[in-house]
């Protein structure tokens, strides 16, 4: 067999060569064009916003951030100068409906305001994060009330010292609970109070964080494999040298145009 391929003539070679390399040309074009971001607007309205926005800031020459959503792009400017253009994850667009609640998650286009800066920020998960592992899990969705939220071997769930722990029944012991799990009895993720250090997780939001307001983030992500693709519950997520340029060159007051 190896001595019949080796006698094949130049032009069937040449040929094969030839269709291998288009086939190949092919593949990686429908890859890039399934990979590409597609331009998308939620209504009519939405795509007004887009244009009207862009606009804005196309007509503002002060320092400013410019982000596009169906790029996936943001880009620091001044005047007519680019100074950082940075790839960034941005929201999946999806409704989380659970136990007769629903939350969207979208990123609104129009002006906003850099409000706030701060580093090593500390999130705090809202109502919506805890329904979405429960819905994941299949499991139910109950806030704990300190002293009052009983299991069902008759442990009380209870805080102390701003931490949520159990009561033994029997001996009135307290024991606390780990702050970087969720805290799940009895097939139920209890949703632990605000203020408490099991409602706080270390690290998602990278090492720097702009707030925009209304829970509406630039921050940094461990999920770097997520940058470039519609991964995020609302907030824009950069990688960490882009943050970290935020951080150390955008003032607060600074206008944040997103279209």
């Amino acid at each position: 067999m190896a001595q019949g391929r080796a006698e094949e003539s130049d032009t069937t070679k040449a040929i094969d060569a030839s269709a291998i390399a288009a086939s190949v040309r092919s593949s990686a074009d429908s890859i890039a064009r399934s990979a590409r971001p597609v331009a998308t607007y939620r209504s009519p309205a939405d795509s007004v916003a887009s244009v009207r926005t862009r606009l804005a800031a196309d007509r503002d020459n002060d320092l400013r951030i410019v982000v596009s959503l169906n790029a996936r792009k943001l880009w620091a400017l001044i005047g007519p100068d680019t100074l950082l253009t940075a790839p960034i994850a941005v929201s999946t667009d999806e409704t989380l409906e659970y136990a007769g609640k629903s939350w969207r998650f979208e990123t609104p286009r129009g002006v906003r305001t850099v409000l706030g800066k701060k580093e090593n920020p500390v999130w705090i998960p809202p109502e919506w994060h805890y329904a979405e592992v429960a819905s994941e899990h299949g499991l139910e969705l109950a806030p704990v009330t300190p002293g009052k939220t009983v299991l069902s071997d008759g442990r009380v769930l209870d805080v102390r010292e701003n931490q949520v722990g159990v009561v033994d029944k029997t001996t009135g012991e307290f024991a606390y609970l780990p702050t970087d799990e969720e805290i799940i009895f009895d097939n139920t993720l209890f949703i632990p109070p605000i203020g408490t250090l099991n409602r706080r997780i270390d690290g998602e939001l990278g090492h720097h964080m702009l707030d925009t307001g209304n829970g509406f983030l630039l921050h940094g992500t461990p999920h770097t494999a997520s940058i470039g693709t519609a991964a995020t519950h609302g907030c824009i997520r950069l990688r960490d040298d882009d943050i970290a340029w935020l951080y150390e060159m955008i003032p607060v007051g600074t206008r944040v145009y997103i279209y």
